[in-house]
């Protein structure tokens, strides 16, 4: 039904109808959608505007019920604790998507999808021909082949200076690992193949406890995860995903059996304390993503896979227990509001408000591949002043250089009492070098790119690189647009191919897009300029 749907109103080309929707793809996914969800209510706009925004707009935000949403009013004292005035090195990694399949020499610019593949070919030409060959490091339209993910692993140690007595304390993975295939060219087995082998080397490389959290790509069918909700074993359908990698984890030596059974039951989310001290909670945030589909049953529950009521619950104990948090996941709650859910997001911000900024001292997230960052405020963002700026969403830059970006990683330099970041270094290695390196003699060079607390404006020594920081670097760009290109330029890490943010219109939309920690709060700005991977189009440009 759902093929012939999308051929007759063309959603998609007749090919892509046929792939997206036949039983071995979505199709099977779908089905139980449409058996269980409401499909004449809210589930079902919902479902219309994911197979059409032409045909729906995307609902609004439902009303939330506060009636006993957190177990406890929030403390009327509450401060974030004193710092201890030592500071440790931590390492933040995001979106490696290895790709085993790279084929060095293959067409590096291909007409659609993903490129660097033994099956693809540029306009007018037959497969083997080729424009642009793949170099083996790398190139703007294809996912991490292993060269590239060995040299980013090997560049970390002696760039942020931790090899020899200094150390990584430890390492945060904003998630995905598998590669940008077609749902028809993916299977489990591959999903599995890839968790091993990337989990495998961050063992090997990275001299540090990992704490990685899943990806929308870290899935079987790519972004889908299923609610324990669901009717009969439905609920269990993705368990085998959770085993796998607790298991990896736990094989590691990143988390404990008491924690790995905890990822299990919590779709692979879990909370530990690590050994300075600091409370680490992870999110699914499939559970917030347009593409999982199965979000679509039951839209009006914020929290149908009670992920969040998890979260409230260990932020509560860590309240009680004077510990710090940072938060973790994948899929960001706002930016341009174009990834995420209204309902759940609005519940998260919620969450945030509640619970910061004396418990949790930052989130972090990936899935842009880009380097961005959102503020959370108070009162749910109704008035976004320094005054009432809570807590930083840092967003990391990918390994992946996919698509038309340089490749990256960040360190922080972070206080153990209070958590709290003081300096965030970002390292990148040019892409758009890759076809001419002798790789008889060496492979790409990663290099500093930029410090954060030097790159935008004036900040005290003592103070840290909070919501209040990033708050009055907002405030900066709307009087000096040369801040704007800046964020801009460090946006695609200094890529070549990034286009240009030096219009009004750009640098409103990028202050506006800073300052929305939710779905709905991103979807008030405007938009067309929230990612640097093609050129900037706003909404009603052609």
């Amino acid at each position: 039904m759902l093929v012939t749907l999308c051929k007759k109103f063309r959603f998609q080309s007749n090919a892509t109808c046929k792939s997206t929707f036949e039983a071995t793809s979505y199709g099977a996914i779908y089905t139980q959608i449409l058996a269980l969800a409401d499909v004449s209510g809210l589930d079902g706009r919902y479902i219309c505007n994911d197979l059409s925004s032409t045909f729906c707009k995307l609902p609004t935000t439902s009303p939330l019920n506060m009636t006993n949403l957190f177990p406890k009013p929030k403390p009327s004292n509450s401060c974030a604790p004193p710092r201890s005035e030592k500071r440790v090195k931590v390492l933040h990694l995001s979106d490696f998507h290895l790709d085993p399949r790279y084929s060095v020499g293959s067409e590096a610019n291909c007409t659609a999808g993903m490129c660097c593949r033994t099956n693809v070919h540029a306009t007018g030409l037959n497969v083997g021909q080729v424009t642009l060959p793949a170099p083996l490091y790398g190139a703007y339209k294809c996912d991490t082949p292993y060269y590239l993910g060995l040299s980013v692993l090997q560049a970390i140690a002696p760039l942020t200076g931790t090899h020899g007595d200094s150390s990584i304390a430890w390492t945060v993975y904003t998630g995905d690992l598998v590669s940008h295939d077609p749902q028809n060219q993916l299977s489990r087995a591959y999903t599995e193949y890839t968790e091993t082998s990337i989990y495998t080397m961050f063992k090997e490389y990275i001299g540090s406890p990992v704490f990685p959290v899943l990806g929308n790509h870290d899935s079987n069918p790519e972004a889908i995860d299923a609610p324990h909700s669901l009717p009969g074993n439905l609920g269990q359908q993705f368990s085998w995903n959770y085993d796998h990698v607790s298991a990896l984890w736990q094989q590691n030596g990143w988390i404990n059996s008491t924690v790995t059974s905890e990822a299990r039951l919590h779709y692979g989310a879990y909370s530990v304390l690590n050994e300075y001290g600091l409370r680490i909670i992870t999110l699914n945030t499939d559970f917030w993503y347009r593409s999982n589909y199965l979000n679509y049953i039951n839209t009006a529950n914020p929290d149908v896979s009670g992920m969040l009521a998890f979260v409230i619950q260990e932020l509560q104990s860590a309240e009680d227990a004077g510990e710090r948090v940072w938060i973790l996941g994948h899929v960001l709650t706002g930016w341009d509001g174009t990834n995420p859910l209204p309902n759940p997001t609005d519940l998260f911000y919620q969450i945030v408000d509640r619970y910061s900024p004396h418990v949790i001292a930052n989130i972090f997230f990936g899935h842009t591949h880009e380097d961005q960052v959102m503020i959370y405020y108070a009162n749910n963002g109704t008035v976004r002043t320094s005054e009432n700026a809570l807590t930083t969403g840092w967003i990391g830059p990918s390994v992946t250089p996919l698509t038309n970006l340089n490749s990256g990683f960040r360190m922080y330099e972070v206080d153990t009492g209070s958590f709290e970041i003081y300096e965030a270094y970002t390292f990148y290695s040019a892409v758009s070098s890759f076809p001419d390196l002798n790789v008889s003699k060496s492979g790409p060079t990663y290099q500093f790119e930029y410090s954060t607390r030097e790159a935008y404006i004036d900040w005290p020594d003592t103070e840290p690189l909070d919501a209040k920081y990033w708050h009055a670097v907002t405030e900066a760009m709307a009087t000096n647009i040369s801040i704007v290109e800046q964020f801009n330029t460090y946006q695609g890490k200094k890529s070549i191919k990034t286009p240009a943010c030096n219009t009004t219109a750009c640098q409103e939309a990028k202050i506006c897009y800073m300052r929305s920690g939710s779905e709905p709060l991103g979807r008030q700005c405007p938009q067309g300029y929230g990612s640097v991977q093609s050129a900037f189009k706003p909404r009603g440009s052609s």
